[in-house]
């Protein structure tokens, strides 16, 4: 599941590397593209030399408002990449950076981000299509030109094609070769452009686009026209851009594209309701939902579902209805997160009525009406969750007892943020009795009544703020990570952890640089923003961690925003 957007969300913001192994990020100018050729030139425009045979050495000049194209060739059948980028446990971003930063689409429900960028083709896949023996321009080994060109950015590709023809074909098997682009739009763009693209890469499976523009039900026809065999696609929406797509276009997008595993959108407001039919789909993640009238899930492959909706007051959706439909046509689920503010106690009794059997992560995020009857259903009906993601509910410590009693055994990772009627007491109980645990989110949980901000807190004179004794003692053989962001009423804790490699401690602002003991030999990353400078000073004396984060204020509140729990 990004862990969620938590304002907690944890964000846990996956961190997603720019560029792909294999493949280059490029910038394409849309205004100079059309533009008619000046005839009578035979130099460079940029060094002066004659063009014939001719790559500039010189950098093009910047175009404003170019899109960015990443294009991965195909894998090796022996080097299929799928490695899981671990979990950070670093402060939760606001919302507007979640966006920008990472798409909120990112929050696997594992709380891993799984990377399908793939290396770069071997040559022997291509041994029919390319005499690797024969000679290229200028007497230069075809499988030279090949190592050469595959290394360019796709703006470069695009160039060298027009210098020969043995380029231009190189160039050409290239693009049919990528299984993976990745295209940033701007809000100039033109859709043909984007279709010319896609239509040179016949062979794509997996479609990753940032819109900057607005995103309309043409973008996905030309989609749907130019990758007749995509497996995966994602669409992120930045702020300034609106996504008009509504639920029938997309219904009618999933039921054409049969090949179609895997779908991520965001900005989905404006669908209105729909109906999904797809043997195929097996991941859908949709975001920024409202009010909708109806959704029909006829999934019988899902496997994985997020759904994020808005925090409008009006919105309107029948989320028991939809979690009833969710479970009677979607069987084989596994993981499931719904974030909204009308989660209750009557969805998570639909959810459970469903017995999906398979179900191994459960996130039920910002429902207040989420009770520790809810918790009690959901023991019942699934006693072998891993993941369990009860952020911003009302449950209380008893309703971790009913945790710890029904999932000791196959429990690793608990969240739990932004739950006010949870105690130290509830914490210590919890990691005393889940020994599988390697993963809990309390942040928000031990708060100082007394706080009107929990970003507050970092002056040099340390002053006693709370009247009261809170003090958690956690001693957990397998325990990696820790989040105790906004905890401000805890003012003692003692951790010996020996596997701890991540400790959150974000906006503790009460918690006493001498009543605070870590024994915890595998920390590596210590977040203390908005922590006393003695307590800083004291986790330095105590620990030798790689990273310390401590110097640049950081405001709680800004995080409840983007509730993704996480670090």
């Amino acid at each position: 599941m990004h862990p969620h957007p938590h304002p907690h969300h944890h964000h846990h913001q996956p961190h997603i590397s720019p560029a792909t192994p294999g493949g280059s990020t490029a910038s394409f100018d849309y205004n100079n593209r059309h533009s008619k050729k000046q005839r009578g030139s035979y130099n460079c425009g940029r060094c002066g030399l004659p063009k014939k045979g001719h790559v500039c050495h010189l950098p093009p000049p910047p175009a404003a408002d170019s899109p960015v194209a990443v294009v991965t060739p195909a894998p090796t059948s022996s080097s299929s990449a799928v490695a899981a980028a671990s979990l950070s446990s670093s402060r939760p971003p606001p919302p507007s950076s979640v966006r920008h930063q990472s798409s909120n689409l990112r929050r696997a429900l594992s709380f891993d981000d799984i990377d399908m960028r793939c290396d770069s083709p071997e040559l022997g896949e291509l041994g029919s299509e390319l005499d690797l023996d024969g000679s290229g321009p200028g007497g230069l080994p075809s499988s030279c030109t090949w190592e050469v060109l595959r290394r360019l950015p796709p703006a470069g590709l695009l160039a060298a094609a027009a210098v020969c023809k043995g380029w231009r074909d190189t160039a050409k098997r290239l693009w049919r070769a990528a299984e993976e682009l990745r295209i940033r739009v701007p809000p100039r763009a033109q859709l043909g452009f984007v279709g010319s693209v896609l239509q040179k890469c016949p062979g794509l499976v997996r479609l990753s686009l940032r819109m900057e523009s607005d995103v309309e039900a043409t973008m996905l026809a030309c989609i749907a026209f130019s990758c007749p065999n995509l497996e995966s696609m994602e669409i992120c929406i930045s702020e300034s851009a609106v996504n008009r797509i509504t639920g029938d276009e997309l219904g009618r997008f999933v039921a054409d594209k049969r090949c179609l595993t895997s779908l991520k959108m965001e900005g989905c407001s404006n669908l209105g309701g729909f109906v999904l039919c797809s043997s195929s789909l097996s991941t859908l993640w949709l975001s920024d939902l409202h009010s909708l009238s109806k959704m029909v899930f006829n999934c019988p492959n899902m496997r994985e579902i997020s759904l994020e909706f808005s925090w409008q007051e009006n919105d309107i959706t029948d989320l028991v209805g939809m979690v009833d439909n969710m479970g009677r046509s979607c069987s084989r689920l596994q993981n499931i997160h719904i974030a909204s503010v009308r989660l209750s106690h009557a969805a998570v009794l639909a959810l459970t009525a469903a017995n999906l059997r398979s179900l191994r992560m459960l996130s039920l995020v910002l429902g207040a009406g989420i009770t520790d009857a809810s918790v009690a259903a959901i023991s019942s009906c699934y006693s072998k969750l891993e993941l369990l993601d009860l952020s911003g509910s009302s449950i209380s410590d008893s309703g971790i007892g009913m945790i710890c009693n029904v999932l000791p055994g196959t429990l690793s990772r608990l969240l739990l943020a932004l739950c006010p009627n949870v105690t130290s007491s509830g914490i210590q109980f919890a990691t005393a009795q889940l020994p599988h645990l390697e993963l809990m989110d309390c942040g928000m949980t031990i708060c100082d009544p007394s706080s009107d901000s929990p970003s507050s807190g970092g002056s040099n004179e340390f002053e006693l703020q709370t009247t009261f004794e809170n003090k958690l003692i956690i001693k957990h053989a397998r325990l990696k990570k820790l989040s105790l962001w906004g905890c401000s009423g805890l003012d003692a804790l003692c951790l010996n952890c020996p596997k701890l490699n991540d400790l959150n401690l974000n906006s503790c602002k009460n918690l006493h640089p001498e009543r605070l003991l870590l024994q915890c030999p595998s920390l590596e990353s210590v977040h203390a923003t908005g922590c006393h400078k003695l307590l800083v000073a004291n986790i330095k004396n105590q620990v030798s961690v790689i990273m310390i984060e401590f110097e640049y204020p950081y405001i709680v509140a800004a995080c409840l925003l983007s509730l993704w729990l996480g670090f």
